[in-house]
């Protein structure tokens, strides 16, 4: 895991999402690329599910796992990498706690993919399979309203306590209790659990509202965290904390210096480390997270050697600033990894439950005054590309395809929630002519904010009838962001809007985001390749009033919500990619967000002695399978 500028390396994600990235920062699997193993897996097949007479190593979300039962090792790792060696990353910002189920303070990095493991684990050159980690076998219902997991003899937390059901039956109850919002919504989805045997743990679940069970619920039980029971402290279990967290994962937390360094060291008592889906992987004997003021700081240390490894998502910086001694002698190298994964949605978000923000009209005529062509060749070299998707740079994108007969299907019963070109491919975002002041857009812009009801009096939009401006603020935490944000704020003030950048620091930006505090804000939604319930959580209405969720907008769409359940019942991988398009169709219809940008590739730049597989997964880097060379 790598944390940059506290955001993703790869995805520039800002805050965690429900079971997959769990702080700001960490390079992940941002798709969700889960569960994988050995053994028989389950194949589902059409509307119809089929299950293995037997317990199974690795369960799929659509279609069966890939890899056998008795695979050596997952294809994209080095299973002969040797051990040991410090791998040194750096952070932007600051921690000031280690308890990361607690919504308060900052989460130092790396906890929840270093310290605390999962019954099953993410494969990562797959859509969405799981395999077994804690759990050896999986006993899947047919129609999936029920799993049984049976625990691993030799598992064990980092204190050499045996992990057992009972920890497993503490973490589910506690999480749903009084985990995240998230959490609680998935694992509140549980109707029954219990151990099973003297190793077994069963989960029975829930019938949705039209009599089906979650298909994902099996999975994400799966990759649930599982905590010590005799060393979880109940009374302070929503505190933030520097206590040192106890799990079954390979790291320990090591030495900490509050905001400044967190560094782990790798357990070789470890109990997990033969099995076939860890071999090649948690190679380094420390890893260690050095926070700096701003990216420039940690930029200079990057180059002198005191950072081994940055993931860089600036294009002016990659593109000038490498120009150093150790670039030219080769003991830094520059790379760019391909990238299976959706690139997902990076977007100026507005807060609709804001008056300024309800008329969609006013939100379309705000979409036509961003000048991406200006911006994009002037601030950043030209090297980014529009996202016109939720899905962009992937199957589930429905930028440029026609409705098929199925998402028309599914979108039937809510007859205007996609607009006409939006449904034949047609829709795109407004270009400019790349000058900054774009007089087309800005005379569109005009109309729709007319027909809204504002009217450009001298310098000031009002609105006509209430003679109230067009005002609003947009909230930020970096000077990274000032450029682009300091950009837009002329082409609105041009006219007549009245906007306010406010910059407030990380912690601050973080609280008033998830308490639904602010106007606008610059938001990342990480891509999918099986979108799931973390759809519920990001545009679901249920989540549109709940702090913590990733409902940042505040979307109360039922065409939303229809896709999403269609997407939760998808029995195929066909299903899906209709329910997702017609989601996205949704969504780009409603306006919700000025759409930004993304990297064709994952760009890193690291000193010469880290290597990496000739293999690469989905996400284009897993920093868990790089080790030291010579």
């Amino acid at each position: 895991m790598l944390a940059v500028e506290n955001r993703c390396g790869v995805c520039g994600a800002g805050t965690g999402d429900g079971i997959g990235c769990e702080i700001r920062g960490t390079m992940r699997d941002v798709t969700r690329l889960v569960l994988a193993a050995a053994g028989m897996a389950i194949a589902l097949a059409g509307a119809a599910a089929a299950v293995s007479a037997a317990p199974v190593h690795g369960i799929a979300m659509h279609g069966a796992v890939m890899h056998p039962a008795g695979m050596k090792a997952f294809p994209y790792v080095n299973p002969e990498a040797p051990k040991g060696g410090r791998l040194r990353l750096g952070m932007v910002g600051s921690f000031d706690s280690l308890n990361i189920f607690s919504f308060k303070g900052e989460k130092g990095a790396g906890i929840r993919g270093y310290v605390y493991e999962s019954l099953l684990v993410r494969a990562g050159d797959e859509p969405f399979s799981l395999y077994g980690l804690i759990a050896e076998t999986i006993d899947l219902a047919a129609d999936r309203g029920e799993v049984t997991f049976q625990l691993r003899a030799e598992a064990r937390f980092s204190d050499g306590k045996p992990l057992t059901a009972e920890d497993v039956l503490f973490s589910h109850a506690l999480l749903r209790d009084r985990g995240t919002q998230n959490q609680r919504g998935y694992y509140a989805k549980v109707e029954k659990a219990e151990a099973a045997g003297p190793r077994g743990v069963r989960f029975v679940f829930k019938r949705e509202a039209n009599g089906e069970f979650d298909r994902e619920l099996p999975l994400i039980i799966g990759l649930m965290p599982i905590l010590p029971k005799h060393a979880t402290r109940l009374d302070v279990f929503e505190d933030t904390s520097l206590e040192r967290p106890i799990g079954s994962g390979s790291y320990v937390v090591d030495r900490i210096e509050q905001g400044r360094v967190l560094s782990y060291k790798r357990l070789e008592t470890w109990w997990g480390k033969d099995l076939a889906v860890n071999r090649g992987r948690y190679n380094f004997g420390e890893i260690s997270y050095e926070y700096f003021k701003d990216s420039a700081s940690l930029f200079e240390a990057f180059k002198s050697g005191e950072v081994d490894l940055l993931a860089d998502d600036d294009p002016v910086r990659w593109t000038t600033a490498y120009d150093f001694p150790a670039v030219r002698e080769g003991r830094v190298v520059k790379r760019e990894f391909p990238s299976k994964l959706s690139a997902g949605m990076n977007a100026l978000a507005f807060n609709i439950r804001k008056p300024v923000f309800q008329d969609v009209r006013v939100r379309e005529a705000l979409i036509l005054l961003f000048d991406f062509e200006w911006i994009n060749r002037s601030l950043y070299g030209g090297v980014y590309r529009r996202t016109q998707s939720y899905f962009e740079r992937s199957i589930l994108s429905s930028s440029g395809q026609p409705t098929s007969v199925a998402e028309q299907a599914l979108l039937a019963p809510f007859p205007g929630a996609v607009r006409g070109d939006v449904m034949d491919g047609t829709a795109a975002l407004p270009k400019t002519d790349g000058s900054g002041s774009d007089r087309t857009n800005m005379r569109r812009a005009l109309e729709l904010l007319a027909q809204a009801g504002f009217r450009l009096e001298g310098r000031k939009l009002l609105h006509v009838a209430t003679k109230a401006p067009l005002a609003f603020e947009i909230l930020a935490q970096k000077r990274s962001e000032q450029r682009l944000l300091l950009s837009y704020v002329r082409a609105l003030e041009s006219i007549g809007v009245a906007v306010t950048l406010r910059m407030v620091d990380s912690s601050q930006h973080k609280q008033r985001t998830l308490q639904h505090q602010f106007d606008m804000v610059w938001e990342f939604w990480p891509g999918t390749l099986s979108p799931g319930n973390e759809q519920v959580y990001r545009w679901g209405s249920q989540s549109a009033e709940l702090p913590g969720t990733f409902n940042i907008v505040g979307v109360k769409s039922p065409a939303a919500d229809a896709m999403i359940s269609a997407l939760l019942a998808a029995q195929t991988y066909e299903e899906l990619t209709a329910a997702a398009r017609a989601l996205d169709r949704v969504l780009r219809s409603g306006a919700y967000v000025v759409p930004l940008f993304h990297l064709p590739t994952v760009w890193v730049a690291h000193h010469s002695h880290l290597k990496s597989p000739e293999t690469v997964p989905y996400s284009g880097i897993d920093l868990d399978t790089w080790w030291i060379g010579p």
